[in-house]
Formats: structure tokens, sequence, C-alpha cells
């Protein structure tokens, strides 16, 4: 049972570094060291872990982990009579990333307003051929999709800071 979850959340670490390798422009081992970190969750997990687990070298996983804390993605906590770290997934991290989407996402919708306008000005005052007119339905529907997206990730944002989550 063990060698299965273990089998299932390494195979889901390669899928999920990959998405972070293009995604985050991270490093190979890096993507892996956080995608590892993420599925072992609040309890964290130590140095020793990822050499082993990950099959890389102390000084890689001491560079990338050295480099995924510079880019506040990680941080650690200590154990009383504990000399080891324990490395989590910074919350603040996720807060950024759901920020950007919002960010993105106001400005596909006002790019979209501005063509739907731009169109709609079109029809009414230079374009004389029904035929020729712009059909407005696609900026119309991904507008309203825009909207809804952004109010679900908005929403989403707003139970990470106000601690509903335990990440």
């Amino acid at each position: 049972m063990k060698e299965n979850i273990c089998k299932e959340k390494m195979a889901l670490v390669e899928k999920l570094g990959v998405h972070l390798e293009n995604t985050e422009q991270l490093a190979p081992v890096a993507a892996r060291i956080l995608s590892y970190i993420i599925l072992t969750g609040k309890k964290g997990t130590t140095f020793e872990d990822m050499v082993s687990t990950l099959c890389a070298s102390k000084s890689t996983i001491s560079n990338h982990l050295s480099h995924l804390q510079d880019l506040k993605e990680i941080q650690y906590y200590t154990k009383t009579g504990d000399r080891k770290k324990y490395f989590i997934i910074n919350k603040d991290t996720i807060i950024q990333h759901v920020d950007k989407m919002i960010n993105v996402w106001k400005e596909l919708r006002e790019l979209h307003s501005e063509i739907k306008n731009y169109k709609e000005d079109q029809n009414k005052h230079k374009i004389e051929n029904e035929k020729e007119k712009f059909d407005l339905s696609f900026h119309n529907d991904y507008i309203k999709f825009i909207d809804g997206a952004s109010a679900s990730i908005e929403e989403l944002r707003l139970k990470i800071t106000d601690n509903q989550f335990d990440i």
C-alpha cells in the first residue's frame, strides 16, 4: 500500500514538475523539489529526504533549495530539539500566483472590451451591409467567462488570506 502511494506521489511530482518547469521557468530539479514539497504538505520535508527520494546530489538539492528560498517559493521551520529544517510551500507565493492570474485576466477583459467596443462602433457607424457586420457573441461570452473566473479566483484568494485553508 505504502509503495503504491509512493509511486503515485512520484508520478505526480514528475507531472507537476514538468508543469512548473514550463510555467515558472524553473530548472528541472528545482521544479521537482517544489513539486515534492507541495505534495508533502504542511508536515514538511527534510533535506535528507529530498536527497534520497529525488535521487540528486546533496549539492544540487542544496543549491536549488537556496534558489527556491530566494524566490520565496518555499520556507522552512524547525522543531524543538531537532536540528533539521522542514521545508514547506510559502503561502504568500500562492497568493502572488493568484494575484498574477487575476491581473492577467483583468488585462484580457479590458482588451476584449476594447475590441468589442471598436467592433460595435464599426457596426453602428461604418459597416452598412448587415452580412459584413461583426458578430459580437464571442466577445460577450469571453467577457462573461472572465468575469465568472475572476470572481471565483478572488473568492479563493480571500479564503487563503483569511486562513480558511490549511496549506
